[in-house]
């Protein structure tokens, strides 16, 4: 946070001038007379007009599932997984897909850090200072890149104001939030504040969290024959810190603004004892909308820098240095929707793109480790387009990017080089709309096609060099070709009135999917090398809600004796093979079903179900299998204005009721750690505090 705040009025300067400039242009292209307030608001993944599966978590339900990874938050929606490292580290895994296929973004703009390099590396992303969170699958994930082939998770915060919030006036409205208690002993506050008026608003954030070892149900001992550490995870504590500030200039035709943010974290990797990784992110970003320009109802504009680094210590030593330093750009516009015959009508996107970052990772000697120093480019054109017609919608989508990685030193043998790929994604789309009357009852049914290809990373050519928190050798290969694949989901939902039923079915097929695979050779640490391979992915998903109990009207009415309560469902299930050698491909989740029983009334809600995972037995030769298992979870929360604009929060939630001993299937510890992988948390109790004013 000092850092941050000590480039504050460097920073300022430079958005003064912008500023300045780019307001000038906006009056120059206003009108004489005068324009009506517009208020904008920020353009999130799941636009109807796109067609595709896509998942929210914002309010009240964003705050009781926030966990203390990315991963962990968005765990148990349907088609998600956590590909956790234990507690301090998970990313995402999407319909079995994990790494570098899932793109995450901040806002809808590039988040460059190394967590797809490996499964110990931690997304520099804190769940604290999150407004919303949005889950993208299907054809339109080619709008962000080949490394989006498995999904979208954009996390949006307020650090950029998109929209009017304050009148002429001016006015200041800010949250606050503490929570305590859970597996881990979690301490955590967090805080923002904006203040501003029609015209410019600042927003600063704040947030603070610290873990204990993770408790959970079963006796661990600090490595394999170590000491006994109780029913604790040795090495599983963390600390974490950071904050932003940010800036908005308003005009009647757009807004533009900078942030500056940092993020700072030490912890424990859990798969050995003395092993730890501290990891420092500054972030800046610029961002801007321009309306009414031409064909275009608006275009926007981001322009980020990244400066990433961790390091690895053993035993309080530093072992090795991770940098990424890089840029992003990106421009899109917004097309005026166009009215054909027969009512039909023609909208889209169009954009481009711009990425390029430096990777290096250093031993403490400064000798190169895992891979050589790299560097990484790739430009993209894309366009997504949507027919909306009487019956339902069309879509098509096309994204073409040259992508350039360059291994910059001779490494263990392999002599610095460049790899050039040109990857092409292509998407087809329709819906048929089948919903009648005011309610919009009925069904809606959807089919998206799509052809993908990805460049491989640069870890995955160049990398040779063990890993020192994972406990492996890794070695890439650079005759690694385009990971192509094909997508296909068909899917439906049904609605009438509180009552909701939803299905996908999905499949993927890929000639050269792209897989650490086993050499099996005599070696210490074992070896492991990258290899393109035949693979299947397929699978459904299923969410149902019941309206059981009550009305609309019982969630409002004082009077209302028993309030209301639904029923929720949901359910999922994917397969993965690696065809090329006939075995099942790794860290895929088994099939899960879920139930809860959801009540509301007036200012209270609570919550109470469970979470069964089947048996994982389809595992790589030689791999673990997991046992099934059902974890009970109960949660209640209470909304209360005490005056004026003040609004509280009030939440606990209980975990793992029964205590019951589990393992995660998609947790590479499980696989690599033996009898001391470590389980899923055991019973814990959270409570915590939210106001807002």
């Amino acid at each position: 946070m000092t850092h941050v705040f000590q480039r504050s009025a460097v920073a300022a300067a430079a958005y003064s001038f912008i500023a300045i400039t780019f307001g000038n242009a906006c009056a120059q292209a206003q009108d004489a007379h005068h324009l009506d307030e517009v208020t904008i608001t920020a353009r999130s993944l799941e636009r109807s007009d796109l067609m595709v599966p896509a998942q929210q978590l914002s309010g009240a339900a964003l705050t009781q599932r926030q966990g203390s990874t990315l991963g962990e938050t968005l765990d148990n929606l349907p088609g998600i997984a956590n590909s956790s490292f234990g507690p301090n580290v998970g990313r995402p895994v999407i319909r079995g897909m994990d790494g570098d296929r899932i793109r995450i973004l901040q806002n809808s703009g590039a988040n460059m850090d190394v967590s797809g390099l490996s499964n110990d590396h931690a997304v520099p992303i804190d769940p604290l200072t999150t407004e919303r969170i949005e889950v993208l699958r299907g054809p339109a994930t080619l709008l962000y890149g080949g490394s989006a082939i498995g999904g979208v998770v954009n996390v949006i915060d307020n650090r950029i104001a998109r929209e009017r919030t304050f009148d002429a006036k001016g006015g200041v409205m800010g949250k606050a939030e503490v929570r305590a208690g859970g597996a881990a002993n979690e301490r955590s506050t967090g805080a923002l504040v904006e203040a501003g008026n029609d015209k410019f608003v600042l927003h600063v954030d704040a947030f603070d969290r610290t873990t204990q070892n993770l408790r959970v149900p079963k006796d661990m001992t600090c490595g394999e024959g170590g000491p006994s550490n109780g029913r604790r995870v040795c090495n599983s504590a963390s600390d974490s810190k950071g904050g932003a500030v940010g800036g908005t200039l308003l005009f009647d035709r757009g807004y533009l603004g900078l942030s500056i943010s940092e993020y700072r974290s030490t912890y424990g990797t859990v798969a050995e004892p003395g092993v730890s990784i501290g990891l420092v992110r500054n972030h800046h970003v610029m961002e801007g909308v321009l309306r009414d320009v031409g064909a275009f109802e608006d275009v926007k504009f981001q322009l980020g820098n990244t400066h990433y680094r961790h390091t690895e210590f053993a035993d309080g030593n530093p072992e090795s240095t991770f940098k990424n330093k890089g840029h992003d750009f990106r421009l899109e516009g917004r097309q005026r929707a166009m009215r054909l015959s027969n009512g039909m009508q023609l909208d889209g996107t169009v954009g481009i793109q711009h990425e390029r970052n430096n990777l290096q990772a250093k031993a403490a000697d400064g000798t190169n480790t895992l891979l050589p120093p790299t560097r990484s480019r790739s430009s993209g054109i894309f366009t997504y387009q949507a027919l909306k017609t009487s019956w339902g919608q069309l879509s098509a989508g096309a994204r073409a990017e040259d992508v350039e990685v360059m291994s910059l030193e001779d490494h263990q043998g392999n002599l610095a080089q460049s790899k050039k790929f040109k990857p092409l994604n292509l998407a087809l789309g329709a819906m048929r709309n089948l919903r009648e009357g005011e309610a919009q009852n009925g069904w809606q049914l959807t089919t998206n096609l799509s052809a993908s290809q990805r460049a491989p990373k640069d870890y995955e050519l160049f990398a040779h060099g063990e890993h020192a928190a994972t406990g492996t050798y890794e070695i890439g290969q650079s005759n690694l070709q385009l990971e192509k694949g094909t997508q296909l989901d068909v899917g439906g939902e049904w609605k009438h009135g509180a009552h909701k039923f939803g299905i996908t079915g999905f499949a993927s097929e890929f000639s050269n999917f792209i897989s650490l695979q086993a050499t099996n050779a005599a070696a210490n640490p074992p070896e492991y090398t990258f290899q393109g391979v035949h693979a299947r992915f397929y699978g459904i998903e299923s969410t149902a809600k019941l309206r059981m109990v009550g009305g609309q009207e019982a969630l409002l009415s004082p009077n209302a004796a028993h309030g209301a309560m639904d029923l929720e469902l949901r359910a999922d299930v994917v397969r993965a093979k690696d065809l090329t050698h006939n075995t099942f491909l790794p860290r895929i989740a088994p099939m899960r079903v879920g139930a809860d029983a959801v009540w509301s009334r007036n200012a209270w809600g609570a919550r109470f179900g469970f979470m069964h995972a089947a048996a994982q037995n389809r595992v790589p030769e030689g791999g673990v299998t997991t046992a099934g298992h059902t974890l009970w979870n109960a949660g209640i929360n209470y909304h209360a204005h005490t005056y004026g604009p003040t609004h509280w929060l009030l939440f606990a939630k209980l975990d793992n009721i029964t205590n019951k001993l589990a393992y995660s299937s998609t947790s590479v510890l499980t696989q690599t750690m033996g009898t001391n992988a470590p389980p899923i948390a055991g019973r814990s109790l959270k409570v915590g505090a939210q106001v807002s004013f």
